[in-house]
């Protein structure tokens, strides 16, 4: 009898310890969980897309939505008490993100995504970590100002992202007649302008800066337009459908916001001398970031950012 009675409760033991087990699963979420059974969170990496997710020397991702993703994945460590938590880091590129969001490849894309409500009905996003606006570059001599100055003419931009999207648009809305070549990349989409197949090229104006910034002397053959054309609200992807994740991410973000250190963060990419090669972008933050620290938000709707 003392021996069944010793079973049984060895039996309510198991029983108690699985149904607490199922509910810290339940609490954590499907991201959190996977994680805390592989021992791997996966992170998405762009190679070239210098301040936010480029290579380093030695061939690292490094960079300003990195180094966020790395104070995220911190917390995810706290958070499981997996202090030898993997980190596998995934290169993308702006056709191929999102895609690896959507299919669980990838529990944090920590690149230069625009987060838009047409791409928030297949991922989630964090709050808003940089505010961007579309603007042309073309040959400081050609004067360009807006899409109708480049009627009938070939215009670039780059594959996969909201700028070629909106370019589509306006050539057909407006009836532009542009020819509009793509990019598989940023770099490529400047090569276009640079080479003279296409007379301007249409990307965010930090990407811009960038790519100039990256060119020396050259750079001063090139101009941005004064008129800025779309504002893109940049967050982290996420896998949608997970709020417990979501609301972790969003946790250390608005933690970052709210102390002010992301300032210091701000100011060792936009600011300062990058490595490798020590280039300065010279970029104050914007008043409509500066907003979004202030009050933190992850509208997709560019109005809330003007």
């Amino acid at each position: 009898m003392r021996r069944l009675a010793r079973a049984s409760a060895a039996l309510a033991a198991l029983l108690l310890l699985s149904l607490g087990l199922g509910a810290a699963r339940a609490a954590d979420g499907p991201t959190l969980t996977r994680v805390r059974e592989t021992g791997v969170i996966v992170i998405g990496y762009r190679p070239a897309s210098l301040p936010f997710s480029y290579l380093d020397a030695q061939l690292r991702p490094t960079g300003y939505t990195v180094e966020l993703c790395d104070r995220i994945v911190a917390a995810v460590r706290e958070r499981l008490q997996l202090p030898d938590l993997e980190v596998r880091r995934v290169e993308v590129a702006s056709a191929t993100r999102m895609p690896l969001v959507i299919n669980g490849t990838l529990d944090l894309e920590c690149g230069i995504t625009t987060h838009t409500a047409e791409r928030a009905r297949h991922q989630a996003f964090s709050l808003t970590v940089f505010v961007a606006e579309t603007r042309l570059m073309a040959r400081a001599g050609e004067r360009v100002q807006s899409l109708a100055d480049l009627r009938g003419l070939p215009v670039a931009s780059t594959i996969g992202t909201t700028s070629i999207q909106h370019l589509a648009k306006a050539n057909e809305q407006q009836g532009l007649g542009m020819r509009i070549l793509g990019g598989l990349d940023d770099p490529e989409g400047f090569q276009l302008v640079r080479s003279g197949r296409a007379r301007a090229f249409l990307m965010d104006d930090v990407i811009l800066r960038s790519i100039l910034a990256q060119q020396g002397p050259a750079a001063d053959d090139y101009r941005l337009s004064d008129q800025s054309l779309t504002v893109e609200p940049y967050a982290i992807g996420l896998r949608k459908g997970d709020p417990q994740f979501k609301a972790l991410v969003d946790g250390v973000l608005a933690g970052l916001y709210r102390s002010g250190e992301i300032h210091a963060i701000y100011r060792r990419w936009f600011e300062s001398p990058l490595p490798p090669q020590g280039l300065n972008l010279k970029l104050p933050m914007s008043a409509a970031f500066r907003r979004v620290i202030a009050n933190p938000t992850d509208s997709p709707d560019p109005e809330r950012y003007r």
